[in-house]
């Protein structure tokens, strides 16, 4: 953060304040966080992190008094809404020490004691106001030996821990990509690791990944004597990148994370691979230009759970390679289409709330009282979803797994007022019949007023002083008041509390035991509360693995029956996963595209197999190429995450990878050109690719001259073709690759066809959007130019000039000399443009005579 030297170590320590010597002594032990300093009901910053708070922020930068000879630059923030600032710092990737007091302001001498009791970075949140719902946030870290990459990641807000190992940088850097970290901890010599990432770095030296101390931290959090029960002992960089990130996370939190209980070994083969280019061009959980429209994940999603939201987003980006596993998704979505039972199983998920990250607030002692009847309330509607499954007869594997603590349900609903408060601060929160002792302590208070009601009219009737009143006030009390005129007779038990100036106030010793009773019953009843709420949340704590299990299945139930209600609703087919190699798509259509379309999507056929192998797409802008390139990865993707298809039939053979390298843009961070990007992401493909990965290439080689971009399209469709044998669709505007494709087997030719046609004088295209057979026979860029608007001018010039490159090649001859004058004054002259256009449309070299001598007179005939 760049601390100045006065900061960074203030050499006059014993010159300063006393509160700000206090302020620096916490402040040396959290050098690298924004300190938020509790003062009374505002938290305070200092110093650089005062001016660095208020850049950020946009908050008041002031000065305050001084310390040590110099005026302190200070902000601060109100502690109620402390939240929205810190959503905001850590979403910009800055970190915050949270220091609150701890002492009584009461009793203290000098300045109140306090600590840090959290630190909040961008990996290790799970409040949910600075989360996220329907995204995740982790925590991960990375650590490289030689060319091997050892991955642990983190999820704070749901307690997953799961570690990977990756054998070369394409593999490991497409999994940091697909996981997309908050926060990475990596060795400070090893700050290559970070290279196309956009995510807050911790730095550690080398020493903090050691092998033998970082598995000893696993072991001792688990509790067990070999990392075997969790299958990864073998796993050794990334045993040193998960007790790295683990340890990380227990020292900001200032906890030993018990709702982590579990590490799973994460096998890269058991997904099917996407990389970071091919995520980004498929558009599954994000846009080209980062927003969360057009996507996958906005068609595909009818989850009723943000938990169920957030799996989903997983799903799509990690389909699975084992077609057993994909079997069993599509199983059970078969099981939930059948007879519509998604309709009444929805219903009762959308009751359900977080209580995956709810239970982690729970473990952390951090729940709100409103969390726990969100709890209570999600254990009942699993119950609810139990019994409907039965009820329907639908066997799914993921119900075994729901546990709905019906003695835990019991306890929360009579432990918890039906609408609790937000905070526990100030009481109400558990139920009247839970606690005796509670109800008590507060019936005192509230029965106050029936008290002295009940006594008055006592006195009075004993006394007979007729002006005689019974009443509180917060300064002294309960007190009996007579008029200054009837005083004389009060009762000799009675103590003369206060005079004055038409009365005189007394206490009775029975009065004043209920004031003592009443009084400390407040207090009593709030600090019995917060106990018995501390209780119930230590018994809660008991049962997290339980909860987290059912938080778990239940979110899976919920994209099962998300893609149940797409299925049906969209009209999406059961996909058929075979052992033949290729792929086989009837009627195919492109999810997204239909999704936002108001004409009828015009669906298409794919089959491609070893006898056909790559396709060649050919044909004009906007006809389809894109649309049926992406459609074929869309389709095989959710195939193999375990969705049904938009299409009538699939059939999918084995497929271990797909790549996709679909338009371009300039990198100008890394100063790569839209070129240089282009034949990166192609090098990347050709490096990776199998015979069982399906390759989408769209238009290679047009960031650079045509012949220089021919030879490179041509090579690479070769290299594909003959050396990877992968499944391939290519596009492309060059012709020349139509005719190379005639030459070669197991190569064919398709194309997207358009028609001209003149309406009311104006021209028009046409796009079939249906493929078919062969080469496309031009290109119809001039005419899509024009549609698009370009001046006529313009499209005049380049109809002239396209003419005599047909003629004369591109470098033969010298360009002929157009007058753009000319052309422009035959534009604003409605009857020389439709001469030029009768001239334009004349095939001159099939012309009889008699046809020429007519044209001349029509030409004559439009000069007069």
């Amino acid at each position: 953060m760049g601390m100045t030297e006065q900061e960074t170590s203030p050499k006059h320590l014993d010159q300063h304040t006393p509160m700000m010597r206090q302020y620096w002594q916490l402040k040396q032990d959290h050098m690298d966080y924004l300190l938020f300093y509790r003062m009374g009901d505002f938290y305070e910053l200092f110093y650089d992190d005062a001016k660095r708070a208020a850049e950020l922020l946009d908050i008041t930068l002031t000065k305050r008094g001084s310390s040590a000879g110099e005026p302190i630059p200070m902000a601060g923030v109100p502690f109620h809404a402390v939240d929205s600032y810190l959503a905001r710092i850590v979403k910009l990737g800055e970190s915050v020490a949270i220091c609150e007091q701890i002492g009584d302001p009461a009793t203290s001498k000098g300045p109140v004691d306090r600590k840090v009791v959290r630190i909040v970075t961008p990996g290790t949140l799970y409040d949910e106001n600075l989360l996220d719902a329907l995204s995740d946030k982790l925590l991960a870290a990375a650590y490289k030996k030689r060319n091997h990459y050892g991955l642990a990641c983190l999820d704070m807000a749901s307690g997953r821990f799961w570690l990977s190992e990756f054998d070369n940088k394409n593999a490991f850097q497409a999994e940091l990509f697909r996981i997309k970290p908050a926060e990475l901890i990596l060795a400070d010599n090893q700050q290559e690791l970070t290279q196309g990432l956009t995510t807050a770095n911790k730095w550690q030296p080398d020493w903090a990944f050691d092998f033998e101390q970082n598995r000893d931290k696993l072991l001792n959090h688990f509790a067990v004597q070999s990392l075997a029960s969790f299958g990864c002992e073998d796993y050794e960089l990334a045993i040193c990148a998960a007790g790295a990130v683990l340890d990380y996370a227990k020292t900001t939190q200032l906890n030993n994370l018990p709702h982590i209980h579990l590490l799973q070994k994460l096998e890269h083969s058991d997904q099917l691979v996407l990389d970071p280019a091919t995520r980004r061009n498929l558009e599954l959980t994000e846009n080209i230009q980062g927003g969360q429209n057009n996507t996958l994940f906005e068609v595909m999603n009818s989850t009723k759970t943000v938990m169920g939201a957030r799996l989903l987003k997983r799903w799509l980006h990690a389909p699975l390679s084992s077609h057993d596993n994909v079997q069993k998704r599509l199983d059970s979505v078969e099981n939930l289409t059948h007879d519509h039972a998604f309709v009444s199983i929805q219903p009762i998920l959308s009751e359900i709330a977080d209580i995956e990250r709810i239970v982690t607030r729970i473990a952390l002692a951090s729940a709100n009282p409103r969390d726990l009847k969100r709890l209570q309330q999600g254990l009942t509607q699993s119950t609810l979803l139990l019994d409907e499954l039965q009820q329907l007869n639908i066997k799914l594997d993921q119900a075994q797994y729901i546990q709905p603590l019906p003695e835990l349900q019991q306890l929360l609903e009579h432990a918890l007022v039906e609408q609790p408060p937000m905070v526990i601060r100030d009481g109400g929160v558990i139920a009247q019949g839970f606690n005796a002792e509670l109800d008590e302590l507060r019936s005192l208070a509230d029965d106050a007023n029936e008290f002295m009601l009940s006594l008055e009219r006592r006195e009075k009737q004993e006394s007979g002083i007729n002006t005689l009143k019974v009443g509180y006030n917060k300064v002294h009390g309960f007190y009996i008041e007579i008029s200054r005129a009837q005083s004389h007779q009060a009762p000799a038990h009675y103590i003369r509390r206060q005079t004055l100036k038409n009365a005189e106030r007394f206490i009775t010793p029975e009065l004043k035991e209920y004031e003592e009773k009443v009084l400390t019953s407040k207090t009593r009843a709030l600090a019995l509360e917060k106990r018995l709420y501390d209780e119930l949340i230590q018994e809660l704590q008991q049962h997290v693995a339980k909860i987290q299990s059912t938080a778990s299945a239940i979110a899976e139930i919920d994209v099962l029956a998300c893609f149940s209600e797409r299925a049906t609703n969209l009209g999406f087919n059961r996909p058929t996963l075979s052992n033949k190699d290729g792929i086989e798509i009837k009627q195919g259509r492109h999810p997204v595209v239909e999704f936002h379309s108001k004409e009828p999507f015009i669906p298409n056929n794919l089959n491609i197999n070893n006898q056909e192998r790559s396709l060649i797409i050919t044909g004009p802008n906007m006809g389809g190429k894109s649309t049926y390139m992406r459609q074929t990865a869309l389709i095989t993707l959710l195939a193999y995450v375990g969705s049904y298809v938009p299409a009538e039939h699939a059939e999918i053979g084995p497929i271990d990878r797909i790549f996709t390298r679909i338009g371009a843009s300039d990198d100008l961070a890394s100063g790569r050109s839209t070129f240089m990007v282009e034949m990166s992401e192609t090098a990347n493909i050709l490096n990776n690719a199998t015979s069982n990965s399906l390759i989408l290439l769209d238009e290679i080689g047009r960031g650079t001259s045509t012949f220089d971009g021919l030879a490179l399209a041509s090579a690479t469709i070769q290299y594909i073709h003959e050396k990877l044998q992968s499944y391939t669709l290519f596009a492309t505007h060059y012709f020349e690759l139509t005719q190379q494709a005639e030459q070669w087997d197991a190569m064919v030719n398709l194309h997207f066809s358009a028609t001209e046609h003149k309406d009311a004088g104006q021209e028009k295209l046409i796009f079939s959007h249906q493929i078919q057979a062969g080469p496309a026979n031009q290109s119809y860029g001039i005419q899509v130019a024009q549609l698009a608007g370009l001046p006529k001018t313009v499209i005049q010039q380049a109809r002239l000039l396209l003419q005599h490159f047909e003629q004369h090649g591109t470098h033969e001859t010298e360009l002929p000399q157009i007058e753009l004058e000319l052309l422009e004054s035959a534009q604003s002259n409605p009857e020389l443009e439709a001469m030029a256009e009768l001239v334009q449309s004349a095939n001159l070299d099939e012309m009889t005579p008699r046809e020429a001598l007519e044209l001349l007179y029509k030409l004559k005939e439009s000069l007069q």
